[in-house]
């Protein structure tokens, strides 16, 4: 049976937006050094996204933008990238694995929540690696487009130097509104 492992980056940031990944891996061409993306350095994770391109069985990433977000809240928009990605497949899964405590709706077959599963499912931390690679190329495009921001630096998170950048220039349109720092932002111009 295949299995496609499922996960997502960058619910936490306050720009920009929330990117998940499906990956279905060849059992008869694994990869050495799969974990959780954020155990990797970047260059680790860059040369194991490639592999997993060029690896696996299929693979999607996708994403909801900050927009939708702010429409429906991060935990929904995740959701709902989860469920396109994993319906974006060029080959159906038999089982979806899915990193977290909760489970898109609508998925094209079984599926079950599995905490911690970036670490200790391969698929799964390949879905980690390319959700993480694809949202780190996001924002390093984003950077040129915004460059007060620093988003090569933080990659949307709230640091200090973020939040110095945006009380210093206020929002920009990629900043998620409904995020609380954003949010303080908007009402104190």
């Amino acid at each position: 049976m295949l299995v496609a492992g499922v996960d997502e980056a960058g619910r936490g940031p306050l720009a920009g937006p929330v990117f998940a990944a499906a990956v279905i891996l060849d059992a008869r061409r694994p990869i050495a050094g799969l974990d959780d993306s954020k155990k990797l350095t970047a260059g680790r994770r860059e040369a194991l996204a490639l592999q997993i391109k060029a690896q696996a069985v299929a693979w999607r990433i996708t994403w909801s933008a900050a927009a939708e977000i702010d429409r429906v809240n991060i935990l929904q928009a995740t959701l709902a990238a989860m469920r396109e990605a994993c319906r974006g497949l060029a080959v159906p899964p038999g089982l979806i694995l899915v990193d977290g405590n909760r489970l898109p709706t609508g998925l094209p077959c079984e599926a079950h929540a599995l905490i911690g599963g970036d670490a200790r499912e391969p698929a799964i931390s390949a879905a980690s690696i390319l959700a993480k690679t694809a949202r780190d190329a996001w924002c390093l495009a984003l950077h040129t487009r915004y460059p007060l921001y620093a988003f090569d630096r933080h990659k949307g998170y709230g640091t200090a130097l973020h939040l110095d950048r945006l009380a210093e220039h206020g929002p920009c349109p990629e900043h998620r509104r409904s995020f609380a720092p954003v949010r303080r932002s908007l009402q104190d111009r």
